[in-house]
């Protein structure tokens, strides 16, 4: 049996052990006067033996999964050096596609040599053993758990204690699976980027004024050796996000403000959804309005003023990045406006302030947390930003504060060095994940100063 036609199946039997489960409660119940003489909700009871029945199989389900195949390939290699066969460390992996080609079927088997027939036999019958071992062993820790928790139904078993104490677990192993996905996400990226410091000093990838990642791929091949300084990258995602938040924080605060202080019911019940209906438009399309539209404007109007604005600048790509990110403001910001006190309102309102001095004096202070963590989601999100910088601010590594010439940014370099046909581990490909390392540092101190700011004014406010 498949692995997702057993996850189906466990699914299936934890609800049909609830129900089972609940009604053996509510038989014992009814004798006894009602569910008010049991110790548990019928819920609780149903839930208990769901838990026990599906559970254990889960957990056997993720652990075979994650061991099965390393096991199974590592008996299949094992099996060809008995056989006399010669397997090296860098020919392992393809000698294992080519062995799970012919037993799936994708590569004929004529033509091919016989020891690697022989192991893509062996490699099927292996699998087949652990499909019918894995669900063998799912019925029975089913069964087991199933007939435990049935057992312990009784009127005096506190089934509710034991239910939420499983899901505590289940919530912490949650918080966990996010924790070590951040952490295995860091450390991969960590380990590739040593090896491309390996290769290119670190002082020089952090300093450097030049960024031509191009290198020679053959020994006799006549090409650059790369130059691999980050700045001008950087440089241009932060010219690039500055434009956007130029535009995007007052637009997106004030915009806030009035919705939240000024606007009527019927206004903002227009209004509000037509702004976030912004944050919707795929990015492409951005792109497209950026790259046809704004960028021409621009290039014509700094000509009618005697100014050279490039066709793809920073300016349009900024700029309309900045109009992209106005929904992420203002509706942040209107939600921690309009949590503030009613009661703070009318203080100030009381002691003779006008209805502007309130929100400048009280409401902003009071909502500062909220609005600077709105923003500082809004820089990582321009920070980040690929496809708008790509149509419009072009991929030109310049080092200039000029918003009116072209630029690129970090992400839209990693992807480029991504795409294509590369060598892993060449410094072109590395690079990517350097660059990725510094762009995670740099997004880490952002998050790490608004969090500063956000405790100090909400200890102040509390």
């Amino acid at each position: 049996m498949q692995a997702t036609n057993i996850l189906i199946l466990i699914l299936g039997l934890g609800f049909f052990a609830f129900y089972l489960g609940r009604g053996r409660s509510l038989a014992l119940a009814k004798p006894l006067g009602g569910i008010r003489h049991i110790h548990s909700l019928p819920s609780y009871y149903g839930a208990h033996v769901a838990l026990w029945c599906a559970l254990p199989s889960l957990l056997l389900l993720g652990l075979w999964m994650i061991f099965d195949d390393p096991l199974i390939n590592s008996i299949v290699l094992k099996s060809l050096a008995t056989g006399g066969m010669a397997i090296d460390a860098s020919s392992e992996s393809l000698l294992l596609n080519k062995i799970t080609n012919l037993a799936d079927g994708v590569l004929p088997r004529k033509g091919e040599e016989p020891a690697l027939v022989v192991a893509a036999d062996l490699m099927l019958r292996l699998q087949e053993i652990s499909r019918w071992s894995l669900t063998a062993l799912m019925m029975t820790l089913t069964l087991m758990g199933f007939g435990w928790s049935w057992s312990r139904i009784s009127s005096t078993f506190r089934a509710r204690p034991q239910v939420e104490k499983v899901m505590e677990k289940l919530l912490l192993s949650c918080a966990c699976v996010a924790i070590f996905t951040t952490l295995g996400i860091v450390l991969s990226v960590l380990f590739e980027s040593i090896q491309f410091f390996r290769s290119v000093p670190i002082d020089d990838f952090v300093f450097g004024l030049d960024w031509s990642p191009q290198t020679a791929i053959r020994e006799d091949q006549v090409g650059s050796s790369g130059s691999f300084g980050a700045v001008p990258l950087f440089v241009g995602t932060l010219l690039i996000s500055a434009v956007a938040m130029c535009i995007a924080v007052p637009v997106g605060l004030m915009s806030a403000i009035y919705l939240a202080e000024y606007a009527s019911k019927s206004v903002r019940s227009f209004a509000k959804p037509a702004l976030e209906v912004l944050a919707g438009i795929p990015t492409v399309v951005y792109g497209f309005f950026a790259a046809l539209t704004v960028a021409p404007f621009l290039r014509d109007l700094g000509a009618s003023f005697g100014l050279s604005v490039s066709s793809e600048s920073a300016l349009a790509a900024g700029g309309v990045m900045g109009v992209m990110i106005i929904p992420f403001i203002s509706s942040l910001a209107d939600d921690v406006i309009t949590a503030v006190p009613q009661s703070m309102r009318d203080g100030s309102l009381a002691m003779g302030a006008t209805k502007s001095e309130t929100v400048r004096n009280v409401i902003i202070p009071a909502a500062l947390p909220g609005i600077v963590g709105g923003i500082m989601l809004a820089v990582s999100r321009a920070i980040g930003e690929t496809m708008i910088v790509v149509m419009a601010a072009g991929m030109a590594a310049k080092l200039t504060a000029n918003p009116l010439e072209s630029v690129t940014t970090v992400t839209v370099q990693i992807v480029t060095l991504l795409t294509g046909d590369q060598e892993f581990d060449s410094p072109k490909t590395l690079a990517a994940f350097a660059l990725g390392l510094m762009l995670f540092v740099v997004t880490l101190m952002l998050n790490i100063f608004a969090l500063q700011i956000v405790k100090k004014y909400r200890e102040q406010y509390d």
